[in-house]
């Protein structure tokens, strides 16, 4: 398994980066709108990746962050979201724009990406508000600075932390965003919204 790429951007098409890493070129399909896509030739690219192996073909597919990766993966376990249509939703969508389309139900925006319909965009909804809307806390052992911003606050803004740093941002970039909120006693999903807005 190949968990991420450093390297020079040599080439890039319709969809795919080619990324030299000493030598060799590794092509990685990649969402129009990521980073390693939009730099430029003769750059260094750091793209976090993922092996799909079928029995005709073998395609890494890459991102720029690895909550792109993570949304990715949870894409896929969706019935009729295979990698390319996985990818299309990336390409049409920033990460904060698909958390908020997913967590508030709103199946009519990702029909906007190429090749999802309808159903397959309530379906999407469905099986993954949950998991993007409520990601468990991660284990640390010593409290950083985010941490800290927040510890003793009783409503939602702490598991609002753990679903922003699921979608890639820093705890102390999470943890900046809830504290510029004012309202108190909001339900989590409200402080995902609030801090999303203030991060976009």
């Amino acid at each position: 398994m190949i968990g991420f790429v450093r390297g020079i951007l040599a080439d890039k098409g319709n969809g795919y980066i080619i990324v030299d890493v000493n030598g060799v070129g590794y092509e990685i399909c990649v969402p129009a709108n990521s980073g390693a896509y939009l730099s430029g030739e003769g750059e260094e690219v750091l793209v976090y990746t993922t092996m799909m192996v079928r029995e005709d073909d073998v395609s890494l597919y890459g991102f720029s962050r690895k909550g792109e990766l993570d949304a990715f993966k949870k894409l896929i376990t969706v019935n009729g979201v295979g990698a390319k249509a996985a990818v299309s939703i990336l390409s049409s969508f920033t990460l904060e724009q698909l958390q908020q389309a997913i967590v508030f139900e709103d199946s009519k925006s990702l029909t906007k990406a190429n090749g999802i319909g309808k159903k397959t965009a309530e379906r999407i909804v469905l099986e993954l508000k949950d998991k993007f809307g409520m990601p468990q806390q991660t284990d640390s052992s010593e409290p950083d600075a985010g941490e800290q911003i927040v510890e003793g606050i009783s409503d939602g803004r702490s598991e609002a932390v753990s679903a922003l740093m699921a979608l890639g941002y820093t705890r102390g970039e999470a943890a900046g965003a809830l504290a510029g909120i004012s309202e108190t006693g909001l339900t989590a999903e409200e402080y995902i919204k609030l801090a999303l807005k203030k991060l976009f």
